[in-house]
């Protein structure tokens, strides 16, 4: 049996690699230890040419005059017998070679005259040698060549070097700025989500699982004479699973899978973005079959005719005109599968939206009740959760949620627990995540006076009887007067997922969300601003019946909704001044209509709405059986306590 770490077995070293940078810093060190070797003895001292006369060459101390003749510079080497006698005139230790005094003359200074003095002067024992020189600097122009041309090289080596060795499409890289920027999974690896991670989409998931399906067996389907679809366009609101179903196609299909989004596309410089889409598609073809996914491909798909010559991008234009071009030109993309998601399908371009590019729109929708249990399921699998949980109520108390707003809700719900130190997950954590999303963070510290408690009181009372009373209005589920977020109080309703909506029923929710406000005038007699975000949500209701819906005798079966978004850049109204003082009319007849019937609710039921907001003062949350008891069984619609289980009702917080 061989070992792996056998002793006798040689190894074999890898050859040393000597870094450029390494070596730059050794030479730094190397200078610096020599300037500290030169810094550790005295420099020479400087001295007047009359004191150096008078004192050291006439006293016998010199050993060597040197005079440099085009510096006019004397240097004084003085004997080493004579050196401890001057070294209380050195800074530091004086040099055992010298220089160690040197002095400065100027251009009048006869050299050979005053130096023939001096040595005839002095006796045999005491004279010195004397040498005249020229220096010629070679450092200083060799410096000025050599500095430049070395700081170049060093920019060169440290800078560009590692933008050079990027490779092909490499983010970052200054000279691959035209390269595409989509990420590869090649490998089964790289992607491991699969239509099993993707839950409720059934519809969407049955017009894309016919693309892998393509991919997987093409001959079930060109033995009958069919092509497989050139791109499929997934349109829906934020959230709802559209990147997560793209990812899903390229782990069934187990093709290569590009992955870009389209705002990767467009850049500042000119010719960019066109340049990144013609090698986007370059790549793609060399690995057919596969997928090519651009995410939020309005960024780049937005049509060129809504622009209106304002704040208009050439730039952006010419890479759209290249990805038409690619999408559907004289080349052909045999094997390449454009995958595109969205939640803006108005805006994009109709030549990039018509068969041939696009040939399948696919609209991804908000989860039903039955989508929403799927996906809660998916989304508590990481979760522990309480023995006797029961997760049907979850989907029931969450109309409206997109997938990304459970994955949130499923988050949330651990983080309550674990901040609240419990081993599981429980209900009560999952209705507290859920008022968290919806509502905000609560702030039961904000400072609220008594009056001021006792309008929001009556404010949400009023809101949650006329709800309760109104067959057609939205069942409710809870009320508090605990301030969340923006809001001072709040009210949860259960609204059917219906999906036509009549008049009354649009009537009876204007009345129920305009009651706040109603109850407001009855009980203190005074308008407060805490009505705003009401009168808002109850303006656009009104404004939609009438010019949207044609729900107005006056104004007729005529809408003026443009489904198209092309209204956003017109200037003028699509209607006149009379026809838009007779909406306004009618508005505010709907609006008066919804605050007769919200008034009348409230002065026949006064006693049962005081006792709500008493309620509501004590306990600061109510919910739907407190309304029950109060008022009885909800008439028409929905009771919210028949959505819910006896064993499942909210526990109050």
């Amino acid at each position: 049996m061989k070992l792996e770490n056998d002793s006798n077995t040689p190894r074999k070293r890898k050859p040393r690699v000597v870094s450029i940078t390494g070596i730059f810093y050794m030479l730094i060190i190397l200078g610096l230890v020599f300037m500290w070797s030169r810094n550790s003895t005295s420099d020479p001292v400087k001295k007047e040419w009359l004191d150096v006369k008078s004192g050291i060459l006439k006293e016998g101390d010199a050993e060597k005059l040197v005079y440099i003749r085009n510096a006019r510079r004397g240097e004084i080497y003085l004997k080493q017998t004579s050196i401890e006698k001057y070294r209380n005139q050195f800074a530091g230790n004086p040099s055992k070679v010298g220089p160690h005094f040197y002095f400065l003359v100027s251009e009048n200074f006869d050299a050979e005259q005053q130096f023939e003095e001096l040595v005839s002067s002095l006796d045999e024992k005491d004279r010195f040698r004397i040498v005249t020189e020229e220096h010629r600097d070679y450092l200083l122009p060799a410096l000025e060549w050599i500095l430049p041309l070395g700081l170049l090289i060093f920019f060169y080596i440290i800078m560009l070097r590692p933008m050079r060795n990027m490779g092909p499409g490499g983010s970052g890289g200054v000279f691959n700025v035209g390269k595409s920027q989509a990420k590869l999974y090649e490998n089964a690896n790289d992607n491991k989500v699969t239509f099993k991670d993707v839950a409720g989409l059934s519809e969407a998931k049955v017009e894309v699982m016919e693309i892998v399906d393509f991919l997987k067996n093409p001959k079930k389907y060109t033995s009958l004479g069919g092509k497989i679809p050139k791109g499929a366009l997934l349109v829906g609101p934020p959230g709802t699973g559209k990147t997560l179903l793209a990812k899903a196609v390229a782990g069934e299909a187990n093709v290569p899978f590009f992955s870009i989004s389209g705002s990767d596309f467009v850049e500042m410089f000119v010719g960019v973005g066109a340049s990144r889409v013609r090698d986007l598609f370059r790549q793609a073809k060399e690995k057919a079959p596969c997928i090519v996914f651009i995410d939020e491909i309005d960024a780049v798909g937005r049509a060129r005719s809504k622009n209106g010559g304002f704040s208009s991008n050439d730039e952006r234009e010419n890479t759209l005109n290249q990805l038409l071009t690619e999408m559907d030109g004289f080349g052909t993309n045999s094997g390449v599968i454009i995958l595109a998601a969205t939640n803006r399908a108005d805006i994009l371009d109709k030549a990039l939206m018509r068969a041939g590019r696009f040939d399948r729109q696919i609209h991804v929708e908000l989860p039903e009740l039955k989508e929403r249990l799927d996906i809660f399921k998916v989304h508590l699998r990481g979760i522990k959760l309480a023995p006797d949980f029961k997760i049907d109520f979850l989907a029931k108390q969450t109309p409206g949620f997109s997938g990304a707003d459970i994955a949130n809700v499923c988050n949330e719900a651990a983080l309550i627990a674990a901040r609240h130190d419990k081993s599981v997950v429980d209900r009560q954590d999952f209705l507290d995540a859920i008022d968290r999303i919806i509502g905000g963070l609560e702030r039961k510290s904000k400072i609220i006076t008594a009056e001021e408690k006792n309008t929001i009181a009556h404010h949400e009372a009023g809101h949650a009887t006329v709800s309760w009373l109104l067959p057609n209005a939205n069942p409710l589920l809870k009320v508090t007067i605990i301030p969340r977020g923006q809001a001072l109080g709040a009210a949860w309703y259960l609204p059917d997922e219906r999906q036509l909506t009549t008049a009354q029923q649009m009537m009876d929710e204007m009345a129920s969300t305009i009651a706040g406000r109603v109850a407001e005038e009855i009980v203190t007699g005074k308008l407060s601003t805490g009505a705003l975000n009401d009168l808002e949500k109850l303006t656009k209701q009104a404004y939609a019946m009438v010019s949207y819906f044609g729900m107005s005798a006056e104004v007729g079966n005529i809408s003026y909704y443009d489904s198209t978004g092309r209204s956003d850049m017109a200037f003028s109204k699509p209607y006149s001044e009379k026809t838009a003082e007779l909406i306004d009319n009618e508005v505010k007849k709907l609006i008066d209509q919804a605050h007769r019937t919200a008034k009348q609710i409230l002065t026949e039921h006064k006693e049962g709405f005081e006792a709500l907001a008493a309620l509501l003062l004590e306990k600061e949350v109510v919910f739907s059986e407190d309304l029950q008891n109060i008022f009885g069984p909800r008439k028409g619609g929905v009771d919210p306590n028949k959505l819910i289980e006896e064993d499942e009702q909210p526990v109050e917080a």
